[in-house]
């Protein structure tokens, strides 16, 4: 490892405890960061919403009222009177206040220091309300990671970003041994069960109710089988619409009489947790709505843990899953995915094949890696910033 100098980074997201896919990445990278860094330590502004009264833990050193203006020009203040070498936005629609986040522009306005972002999520329609409040906010910044090489390209393609600005880095992933899965199921009780799984907060652009549906072909063929559907539903939906969503999909599984095929785990795992379930999982499912995601954490573990994945095609499965590391089905279609998982199993060499690609591929995206590309990424920011200034 090259010796370099300490880089002092304020990141500014939503964070732990919060219950949200974002706040757990940025935890993931700052950890992983702080561990090759560890004469300056991440520094984090916590984006938090009226009445969310939250225990931070340490490394939150400013908080940032989410509906705010003040707020977000006082957070730049205090980034100016800072020591800190960069600022890291983790960037996802919704996150910011004002219209269409727009509050985030005015910070980045004012800040003195160089800035960075992760783009999470592109709009696609870069006209739109969203993608021209987007088009604003980049305009402030320095440098942009991605987890994709096409969501590279479409930062390029529809906003007209530099290519020189844009590093593609990927989703982290805890480094997992490559295992069978018997064992695990011995200790969770569920030995003998053909295990699909998915393990994310709950939401309907999930699609969730497609898997439910595949379950009940696969059913006919394999009554062993066993889905498990991890996690809480979104909290912003819990908010509004209750347990709605969970309430339709124990509806469908009553209808389908596979009330033994399907179990909910209704809690936010824990990191811990949820690489216990994926040791247990045979074949992981994302079968995801909306085609334009270009991240999921939740997959990018799938694949570092070396799994059977099956997805519908949106951009960031298409990539990750690409030759040979996974199978990309039709979207919406519960037929293709009971085929793709019946196939795969009474095919052992194929699915031996799938799972060592992944894993494979998953050793590059290894936290430790992502965090050795954030700080060179950084880095090279940095230098660019200081003769530019």
């Amino acid at each position: 490892m090259k010796l370099r100098k300490p880089i002092k980074v304020i990141y500014l997201s939503t964070y732990i405890p919060q219950k949200c896919g974002i706040a757990t990445f940025t935890k993931d990278v700052t950890s992983a960061v702080n561990l090759i860094n560890p004469k300056a330590l991440a520094e984090i502004m916590a984006i938090v919403k009226e009445n969310e009264k939250i225990d931070f833990p340490w490394e939150v050193k400013y908080k940032i009222d989410y509906n705010n203006i003040d707020s977000y020009i006082r957070a730049a203040e205090y980034v100016n009177n800072s020591c800190c070498d960069v600022v890291m936005i983790e960037h996802e629609f919704g996150i910011f206040g004002g219209f269409c986040g727009n509050y985030l522009t005015s910070f980045l306005k004012l800040v003195n220091k160089p800035k960075v972002m992760t783009c999470h999520t592109l709009i696609d329609d870069p006209n739109n309300e969203w993608g021209e409040t987007f088009k604003e906010i980049v305009k402030h910044v320095d440098g942009i990671t991605v987890m994709t090489n096409f969501s590279a390209k479409q930062l390029v393609k529809l906003y007209g970003i530099n290519k020189n600005k844009i590093t593609v880095i990927p989703h982290g992933t805890p480094n997992f041994t490559f295992d069978g899965t018997e064992n695990f199921k011995k200790k969770k009780k569920l030995s003998g069960r053909l295990i699909l799984g998915n393990i994310n907060l709950l939401s309907e652009n999930k699609g969730i109710d497609y898997s439910i549906e595949a379950v009940a072909k696969i059913a006919k063929i394999h009554p062993e089988v066993l889905y498990l559907v991890i996690g809480q539903t979104h909290p912003n939906i819990l908010k509004t619409e209750g347990e709605k969503y969970r309430n339709k999909l124990k509806k469908k599984i009553k209808e389908l009489g596979i009330g033994k095929n399907v179990k909910f785990i209704n809690k936010y795992v824990s990191l811990e947790e949820l690489c216990d379930w994926l040791k247990v999982i045979d074949f992981y499912i994302t079968p995801y709505l909306d085609k334009q995601q270009s991240s999921s954490g939740a997959l990018a573990y799938a694949v570092g843990a070396g799994k059977s994945c099956i997805s519908t095609g949106y951009l960031y499965a298409e990539e990750l899953l690409s030759q040979g590391r996974g199978v990309i089905e039709e979207l919406l279609s519960p037929q293709a995915i009971a085929n793709a998982v019946i196939e795969i199993n009474k095919n052992p060499e194929k699915r031996k094949e799938i799972e060592s690609k992944a894993y494979e591929y998953g050793r590059f995206m290894t936290w430790s890696s992502v965090a050795l590309q954030h700080l060179d990424f950084f880095e090279d920011v940095i230098k660019r910033y200081e003769q530019e200034h």
